[in-house]
């Protein structure tokens, strides 16, 4: 069942059709109406409706205005607008505003029973298609190697953490656990020679098609690659790339045999493609986060095809000088710590924390003792610079009384050394979260005290607000109803109201003068307001107040 609003300013029109339709065999189990475009904001807010049905011509908000502010505010929502003739030009407006459907008036209640069946029957579509398990499977299955394809490219082109990449193989299904790692890379080179020469037994020889080209190659390769199971082959660009997976952590064993398989894919590339390429290989890596190097190196081995000539399996350890393999504290590690730090929950934290420290157990020996002290040395150095944006001097307790290299340089272990970062994150975090909150409470407190100042502004609004808080005006709105439990709309009436009443008890302006005193340019309005908040109307309120006092 669904819920639905409807909006007009005619009484007779809302009554009438409330009456006339049935709208719970309509599909419709909560149905309200409201008299203009401002009341229909506060329904909505409250009962975020399926469907909006509403008049164009109202006062205060007409219907455009109001199913622009839906569509911006509950782009689900669907929205049928009500129109006469005179302004069926004007309605055409609404379809820049993908309405659902529009109504000339006069119209009977059948033709929008109708309409509004024909909504439902959409709605039920879209609903089924979402609910169906059976669709999506078929769909997820479908679109499965395209995603793996995407992901394995990720894992060459930006950094990833080490719970995000294990997380997501598990749910593509793809087994990517190994001790040893290398990035390898297949390059179709240009051919020089004439069309007329090339072996037109080998239709693929003479394939100008690139793609097609590629996908020949990783046929033939992950053919092979998948029966010496060394790991996954895919198409990446305008390369094939393959992925070494050794469960094995030598990187002379792990490379042998990555290359004895790279030769037997170029021999099946000779002779049944007959196909210059060049194939690179990279570094060496225990790190499945470090592929990104690795492949870096493979590309920069293929730039030795110049010298050494094409059809040639190039191998990045044989051409330069090996670099042992590092620990890097970079800069995706340093923003990953610094965002769990700043917005990531206490488990987050802690998982990053553990990464940080598990990449010195990974990289083994021999190692120069220098390189875990640069790479320690460098993580206090994140939280340092982190510790002066929020440490301002105004605290009587700064996050480091004491020198932190003088605590640092007196820790013994490992273990020692992880829990002093952990206690010293921890302590950077809960001071953010201090900050943030006190800034949360700061900026409602000088909203409140501006809605305070300059509620009898019929200008003022919670745009008016945001501008001169110089905010957003959605992050305002999620943090001021956070904070004050109730919408700014929802705040500014009830204060416009409370002082309306204060006039009603204390002076003797008319409704219209106080209506003005209050912020509020139309006094009808202000009135159907009024009785709303209060359930009387103000006249009605002044003369219960004389008759009390009696």
């Amino acid at each position: 069942m669904y819920k639905l609003l409807l909006v007009d300013d005619e009484p007779e029109v809302t009554e009438g059709l409330m009456m006339e339709i049935d709208w719970e065999s309509c599909g419709f189990s909560e149905v309200r109406t409201a008299g203009n475009g401002k009341e229909a904001i506060e329904l909505i807010e409250k009962m975020e409706p399926d469907v909006l049905i509403t008049d164009i011509s109202m006062p205060y908000m007409n219907g455009l205005e109001l199913a622009d502010w839906v569509k911006k505010m509950y782009p689900i929502t669907r929205v049928v607008i009500l129109t006469g003739h005179d302004e069926f030009e004007y309605a055409k407006q609404a379809i820049n505003l993908q309405v659902e459907n529009y109504l000339l008036k006069p119209f009977s209640g059948s033709q929008l029973t109708e309409t509004v069946l024909q909504v439902k029957q959409r709605m039920d579509e879209e609903r089924e298609m979402r609910n169906n398990v059976e669709l999506l499977r078929e769909h997820y299955r479908m679109t499965l190697p395209i995603v793996r394809e995407k992901f394995l490219s990720s894992l060459i082109t930006r950094h990833q953490s080490l719970a995000s990449i294990r997380e997501k193989a598990e749910k593509y299904g793809m087994e990517l656990d190994g001790e040893g790692y290398v990035v390898s890379v297949i390059s179709v080179l240009h051919s020089d020679k004439p069309e007329e020469e090339l072996d037109p037994l080998h239709a693929v020889s003479s394939i100008k098609d690139l793609d097609l080209k590629l996908f020949s190659i990783a046929n033939i390769a992950g053919e092979i690659w998948t029966r010496h199971k060394l790991g996954k082959v895919f198409i990446h660009q305008d390369q094939v790339v393959l992925f070494t997976v050794s469960p094995d952590g030598r990187d002379d064993e792990v490379m042998e045999a990555t290359q004895d398989v790279l030769k037997e894919i170029l021999q099946s590339i000779e002779r049944f493609l007959k196909l210059p390429v060049m194939i690179g290989v990279g570094t060496f890596t225990r790190d499945i986060r470090s592929l990104k190097y690795s492949y870096e190196a493979a590309e920069v081995a293929l730039d030795y095809r110049r010298i050494l000539g094409i059809n040639q399996i190039i191998c990045i350890d044989d051409m330069e000088e090996r670099v042992q393999e590092k620990l890097i504290f970079d800069e995706w590690k340093e923003q990953n710590l610094v965002r769990s730090i700043k917005v990531g929950t206490e488990q987050e934290l802690a998982d990053v924390i553990d990464e940080l420290f598990d990449d010195l157990s990974r990289v083994q020996a021999p190692v120069p003792v220098h390189n875990f002290e640069h790479y320690l040395l460098e993580m206090v150095t994140a939280i340092i610079k982190l510790s002066k944006m929020i440490d301002d001097g105004k605290d009587n307790d700064p996050i480091f009384a004491v020198g932190i290299l003088d605590q640092y340089q007196k820790l013994n272990t490992l273990n020692e050394t992880k829990a002093w970062f952990t206690d010293l994150c921890g302590k950077v975090r809960s001071r953010i979260a201090s900050r943030r909150q006190h800034s949360y409470k700061h900026i409602v407190e000088e909203a409140i005290q501006f809605t305070r100042s300059h509620f009898n502004d019929r200008e003022l609004s919670i745009n008016v607000v945001c501008a001169h808080l110089h905010i957003s005006t959605g992050y305002f709105s999620s943090l001021f109803k956070k904070e004050v439990k109730m919408t700014y709309g929802a705040y500014l009436l009830q204060l416009r109201m409370e002082a309306a009443k204060e006039y009603l008890r204390t002076t003797e302006l008319k409704t219209f003068e106080i209506a003005e005193k209050v912020g509020f340019a139309d006094p009808n309005y202000f009135s159907l307001c009024f009785k709303k908040y209060a359930g009387v109307s103000a006249k009605e309120y002044r003369s219960g107040l004389a008759e009390s006092s009696r």
